[in-house]
Formats: structure tokens, sequence, C-alpha cells
């Protein structure tokens, strides 16, 4: 009996041996993580410290370096056709498709003319225009290919035209005598001799009926010089290409719809000049 009690009371006092060692590691490693993750920092405390933290940044332009200069964008021509066309944004004014779009005129229809395949600067515009003429006089500068319809006021109507191929360009100052309405074409009989092809609508023929085959298009003004035709006139074309161009033999072509503007807006023996 004496050494069973003796053995359960060695095996409580080694159990309460092992609880120590076991508690005395666990407060010796907590003191350790203590040291590691609770350490004060004691320079906050330091006046110093906190000033160089808190303390404001002013911008001073005196030390500051001035910044590179950027350089101005160029206006570069992109895609570039034929037809001066760019490509990317829309560049056509939409009044001018009104301008040129279809138009029914005593029973003829005449096509749109496709604006976004001509330069700009031959569709109809006003502008400011510095002459001695006087307002109502139509002038036709062969070399920039611009018909001028003089207006009050310091202003023009420009119209893009095609003028004579060399040696069959006409100047002068003359009266536009008379005015007609999808005119009948009659070739000159020197006409006639050089494109022998022409006799079939030669004046001893009649002549070339009106219609969009028409070489004088829907409107042709007559030019006259001291009371004599000169052969020459200002009239439409169905050859919308060859306006800005030196193609015809002698006479000044117009589109179509820039040829009716005109008409509805030039008055009887009104002056034209070609330079």
């Amino acid at each position: 009996m004496l050494s069973k009690r003796f053995s359960q009371q060695s095996l409580s006092t080694v159990a309460q041996a092992r609880r120590l060692v076991g508690l005395a590691s666990g407060t010796a490693l907590l003191s350790i993580l203590s040291g590691c993750l609770f350490v004060t920092d004691t320079s906050r405390m330091n006046i110093d410290v906190f000033q160089d933290e808190v303390a404001p940044v002013y911008y001073d332009p005196a030390r500051v370096q001035p910044a590179d200069p950027q350089p101005v964008p160029q206006k570069r021509e992109l895609y570039t056709t034929q037809f001066h066309q760019t490509y990317g944004l829309p560049v056509s004014n939409p009044l001018h498709r009104v301008m040129y779009g279809v138009i029914r005129d005593d029973g003829h229809t005449l096509p749109a003319i496709p604006v976004d395949r001509v330069d700009r600067a031959q569709l109809r515009q006003e502008i400011t225009y510095s002459t001695n003429e006087a307002p109502g006089t139509i002038v036709v500068d062969t070399k920039a290919r611009y018909l001028y319809l003089v207006q009050p006021g310091g202003k023009a109507i420009r119209y893009g035209v095609g003028i004579g191929r060399d040696g069959f360009s006409w100047s002068g100052r003359g009266t536009i005598q008379m005015k007609q309405k999808w005119p009948r074409w009659t070739p000159s009989d020197e006409m006639v001799a050089r494109q022998p092809d022409l006799r079939s609508v030669s004046a001893s023929e009649g002549g070339l009926e009106a219609g969009l085959n028409n070489p004088l298009g829907a409107r042709a003004l007559y030019i006259y010089q001291d009371g004599k035709d000169t052969l020459y006139r200002v009239h439409g074309t169905p050859d919308w290409q060859s306006v800005g161009r030196a193609t015809s033999s002698g006479c000044v072509r117009m589109f179509n719809q820039d040829v009716i503007d005109l008409y509805d807006r030039v008055g009887p023996k009104a002056q034209i000049v070609v330079i």
C-alpha cells in the first residue's frame, strides 16, 4: 500500500513539474514577442521630427524650371486624293448639298452635283470683292477660273467656271444681250469645219435640241460686243467635271445649278468683263 501511494505521489509531482515548465516556456515566448511587436516609438515625442512631418510645403515659381515649349499643331493634308478630299470628319457644307441637289426645271430633271468630289473653292459662295465695276456686272477671271457677280457693299457672288482652252478664249467688255432657258445648241461653221462629226447638228440641220445632253446646259447668256454677237456664251454644262478646267471652245461653262442661279440674278443688258 505504501509503495502504491508513493508511486501516485511521484506521478502527480512529475505532472506538476511539466505544467510549470510549459507555463514558463509560454511566458518567455510571450515576452519575446512583446518586445518585437510593442516597441514604443519615442521619435514621435521629438519636437524636431514632429515639425518636419507637419511643416507646410509652398510652391515657389522661382525654383521651378519652366516647362518645355509645346509645338504648335500644323495643318496636314491627310489622304489627299485627286479631288482634294480629306477623309475623316465631314468637310462638306450641308448647304452645298441643297444648292447642288436634284432640280426639276421645265420638264427636265437635273442630277445632283457630287460636291464631295469637287474642289470646294469652285462652289458658289458670297465673298468680299473689291472692284470699280458697278453692282450687277459680271466679271470673269479666266486665270483664276472664277465668275463674279458684283454685289453692293464690296461683295460678290463667286462661281467656279470652266474656260476656253488655249487659242479659243475671248476677253474684253461686252453686254448680255439676251438669255435663254434650255437653249438649242448650234455649233459655228468654224467648229463644224474642225469637227465634221458635228454636221448633223449644224445650223443647216437646225442645231441640237435642248436637253440634259445639250452642251449649253440649262441656261445660256449670250455675249454681244458693239451690237454684234461674239458667238461666246456663259452657259451650263452636263459635264460637271469640266468646271475649273480649260477645255471649252471659248465659252464660259458653269454647273447647271449655278447657271440657273446666275440667270435669275442677272438683269437685262447686264455688263460683262472677261479678263
